[in-house]
């Protein structure tokens, strides 16, 4: 007995069964009545696409809707991508047919081709020390000679060492004349004591003192004068009438004497 299943999202439902068994174009026939379109759906048999002429006997038969393919243009993005990415030219980890790593040859190759060079490299190394042997005992290319030259590069040392000589003489002349002003300027400076010393000596302080008391006196006796004369000038206004009228004159002249 066949049965003919819609697998769809929301999981398998059964059609229809046939028991005689049918070819896949009459089942198509079949199904097209129901309203299912072949192209809309294709059927699939134990995990295989079914010949349109094929007999269906038994079994089961799924009836799968076809997806919508996308709008494309993935191509573009992948090829940028592509050029992008760096392409790797190490393939050492990689092996031949017989199973070796390519690594392991090329460190034979190398091997081999520097065992080769091992007499070459000897003779080389020879040569080399031999060259700089001879470019060592070669007289160099330049030579420089002036007489004038040698003879002024002998005479100089002598010229440095008199010149040295000389001014640590006159340094050390320099620091005796100097030794030799100080000590007459300090003799110089020494004050002799005359006889005029001794008398201002026994001068007393005393008598400066006692001179500056009486001036100070006379002073305060001219500065009381004006004082005295203001005190009659109020006693007299203190008075009579008479005594005040006969003593204006008076008054007047202290005023006088005030200003």
């Amino acid at each position: 007995m066949l049965q003919v299943k819609l697998e769809s999202g929301h999981g398998c439902k059964t059609i229809f069964t046939d028991p005689k068994g049918i070819t896949l174009l009459e089942m198509w026939i079949h199904l097209e009545n129901l309203g299912f379109s072949k192209e809309q759906f294709y059927a699939l048999k134990n995990g295989r696409t079914v010949e349109d002429d094929e007999q269906l006997l038994q079994g089961s038969l799924t009836i799968l809707p076809k997806l919508v393919g996308g709008k494309g243009g993935f191509g573009s993005m992948l090829r940028a991508i592509g050029a992008q990415i760096e392409k790797t030219t190490n393939r050492e980890a990689c092996r031949d047919l017989s199973g070796r790593r390519l690594r392991d040859i090329n460190e034979e190759k190398r091997l081999k081709a520097w065992m080769e060079k091992k007499d070459t490299r000897k003779e080389e190394a020879v040569e080399r020390k031999k060259k700089k042997l001879e470019r060592l005992c070669a007289e160099p290319r330049h030579e420089f000679k002036d007489k004038n030259y040698e003879h002024e590069r002998s005479v100089l040392t002598d010229k440095i060492d008199d010149a040295v000589e000389k001014g640590f003489k006159m340094a050390k002349i320099i620091e005796e004349t100097k030794q030799v002003a100080g000590a007459s300027n300090a003799k110089k400076g020494v004050k002799r004591k005359t006889f005029l010393d001794d008398f201002d000596e026994d001068i007393d302080s005393d008598d400066l003192t006692s001179s500056d008391d009486d001036d100070d006196d006379k002073k305060n006796k001219l500065n009381k004068k004006p004082k005295t004369i203001n005190n009659d000038k109020t006693d007299n206004s203190a008075g009579t009438s008479t005594e005040s009228s006969s003593s204006d004159p008076e008054n007047e002249n202290i005023k006088m004497l005030t200003n």
